[in-house]
């Protein structure tokens, strides 16, 4: 997987319900666990944009309701810096769902703008998306 090139703040932690942003089936998700993160005892896990995460479905279609996926953070409501020095913030936090934990996207659109930044390190997600911020 290749690095962000901005400083991205890890604010959604564990136990966070967050919007599903494509046409997976899925309305609100239920964030299990950050993948790849190490932390000390006692610390929530945490993710930011571009993170991979584990999410249970808790809103949606009857078929999707009640599977554990892994998705993508793609919109956070914490500002975060770029290197040219903008400031980017969105007015929620947002995930998209995969199929599998390379970043494949289940749904075929995604509804709203996402981070550049996504599309620098998940491409299939890129690829879908309608609006880069």
């Amino acid at each position: 997987m290749k690095q962000i090139s901005a400083k991205i703040p890890r604010t959604i932690v564990r136990g966070s319900v967050v919007d599903v942003c494509d046409n997976s089936g899925a309305k609100k998700a239920y964030i299990i666990s950050v993948k790849g993160l190490k932390t000390t005892k006692g610390r929530y896990p945490a993710a930011g944009i571009g993170d991979l995460v584990n999410v249970s479905i808790v809103k949606g279609i009857p078929g999707v309701r009640k599977q554990v996926t892994p998705a993508v953070i793609v919109r956070q409501r914490k500002e975060f810096r770029r290197p040219d020095g903008t400031r980017v913030k969105f007015e929620d936090n947002a995930v998209v769902i995969c199929k599998d934990i390379k970043g494949n996207p289940k749904g075929t659109t995604i509804k709203g703008p996402i981070a550049k930044e996504i599309a620098e390190r998940w491409i299939a997600i890129g690829k879908v998306a309608k609006i880069l911020v």
